[in-house]
């Protein structure tokens, strides 16, 4: 899973980011509105946590431009502004929550919780491959019902290959789902995470192919795979 988060409070900013990588989440952070008009349009993350007070754009202006620009991900918006105006805007500007300043970051990771199972239902709410399952809410893999540990990129990548079962993977496509902006993720670093992967999974039910030359396909162990979504 990939957010964007929208704040140009620094201090703020970094225990936001902390939070929502211990839940998983691949965080991609951005401090000034015009730049982020353009990164929210583009179609490659799955939420947004957005400020309304940016520098060069406010909040309201990035919002409206994502909408018009036909960007579905959900939105969190927030404000040290907390008059019935401002959040009326905001939810009429394509927001789908608001918090407040000051807030708790257990409220804010609770809320995004909220917003992806909101998302979830209507794209479904696990993967399955074989008898492996992946929790998309809980950002979960499990085997037979016991959970498998991963790493936050292992089960990024776990959750591209399966959202893809049995069709290919491109090498591009992986670098871009889990590449940020603080860490680069090479060609080079999709094939050591794909080692580790298929010697991972190989006892559990789920090979992943070479196809040279294009990327990768995952499968179950016995040939089938999950239907397209």
């Amino acid at each position: 899973m990939r957010i964007l988060l929208v704040e140009d409070d620094r201090a703020l900013s970094l225990g936001i980011q902390h939070a929502l990588e211990r839940e998983g989440w691949r965080v991609d952070v951005l401090a000034d509105g015009e730049q982020a008009m353009g990164e929210g349009a583009a179609g490659q993350h799955d939420l947004a946590v957005l400020d309304l007070g940016l520098p060069r754009r406010d909040g309201l202006s990035v919002l409206r431009h994502w909408r018009a620009q036909g960007a579905r991900m959900p939105v969190l918006l927030l404000t040290a502004r907390d008059e019935l105006s401002d959040r009326v805007q905001g939810l009429d500007a394509g927001a789908d929550d608001y918090l407040v300043k000051p807030f708790d970051l257990p409220e804010l990771l609770a809320r995004l919780r909220a917003l992806r199972r909101r998302a979830a239902g209507r794209i479904g709410e696990t993967l399955a491959l074989g008898e492996l399952e992946l929790d998309l809410i809980d950002r979960e893999l499990r085997f037979r019902g016991e959970r498998v540990a991963l790493s936050p990129r292992e089960l990024a990548l776990t959750e591209l290959l399966m959202q893809r079962a049995g069709r290919v993977v491109s090498k591009d496509s992986i670098v871009a789902r889990l590449s940020s902006w603080e860490s680069d993720f090479s060609e080079n670093s999709v094939e050591v995470y794909v080692h580790r992967l298929r010697k991972r999974f190989a006892e559990l039910g789920a090979v992943i192919k070479t196809v040279r030359g294009f990327g990768y396909v995952m499968e179950s162990a016995d040939g089938g795979a999950a239907p397209p979504p």
